[in-house]
């Protein structure tokens, strides 16, 4: 199967097992969500592929579905609930940059084949995973800021709370992504790869993020009509 196939696919499953979480466990599965996106990403974006005729790190779909959280509990839960699901992210970001370190201090036993790869991966671990928090702490912060900033300005112009959901979902992620990506790969990679190799990364990184956060939209709708219909029940007992 083709790099390209995988990456549509992985947008598919990855916001359709979101939405899959919020609706078995409601926001408390978008907080172990989180957790998961944010430990599994900064380990995919160690791999490097080729797709659509451009170098890319993998971990962009995984980094946006964070913003995808966010933008749900913000719409659905607010600004507060929001901020946590932040704060859960950086919490594990911390625990598994602790761990990961701590995993590389024991003496493998003559008969372990783990330790070599996990020495190869691990080690390069804690400057991306600090990077990825420092940038995650920033960029999500303002994403929730500037989503609920266009909830305002789109209420206050058109009177409505509800109406204009896909201008102030993409209208924050697509700005948080741009920042998200260029601080990210340049924290992350630069004395790493060149100048040129970056330059490149951000281009086809932020490309492959306006893709995510205009797919992620449906899913915005989708889970505030499940919470709707939860709440029709609720009331309805």
């Amino acid at each position: 199967m083709s790099n390209e196939v995988l990456l549509v696919l992985s947008i598919l499953i990855i916001y359709g097992g979101e939405i899959v979480f919020f609706k078995l466990f409601g926001k408390y599965g978008l907080y172990c969500f989180t957790s998961i996106a944010t430990i599994a990403a900064n380990i995919e974006v160690l791999i490097m592929i080729k797709a659509f005729g451009i170098e890319m790190t993998l971990g962009n779909v995984l980094f946006a579905s964070t913003f995808l959280v966010t933008d749900i509990i913000s719409e659905l839960y607010g600004k507060k609930e929001a901020k946590r699901a932040v704060h859960i992210g950086i919490a594990t970001s911390v625990m598994f940059i602790v761990l990961s370190q701590w995993w590389l201090l024991y003496t493998p036993a003559a008969s372990d084949l783990a330790m070599p790869a996990m020495q190869k991966i691990f080690s390069n671990t804690p400057r991306l995973m600090l990077t990825s928090m420092i940038v995650y702490a920033i960029v999500q912060q303002f994403d929730v800021w500037a989503y609920h900033k266009w909830w305002e300005w789109t209420e206050k112009k058109f009177g409505s709370k509800e109406k204009f959901l896909w201008l102030r979902n993409n209208g924050s992620t697509l700005i948080s992504q741009f920042l998200n990506n260029l601080l990210f790969t340049f924290g992350a990679f630069l004395g790493i790869h060149s100048m040129k190799t970056l330059i490149s990364i951000v281009i086809s990184s932020y490309g492959i993020f306006i893709v995510t956060s205009l797919a992620d939209t449906p899913f915005v709708y989708l889970a505030r009509k499940i919470k709707k219909c939860e709440d029709e029940k609720e009331i309805s007992k």
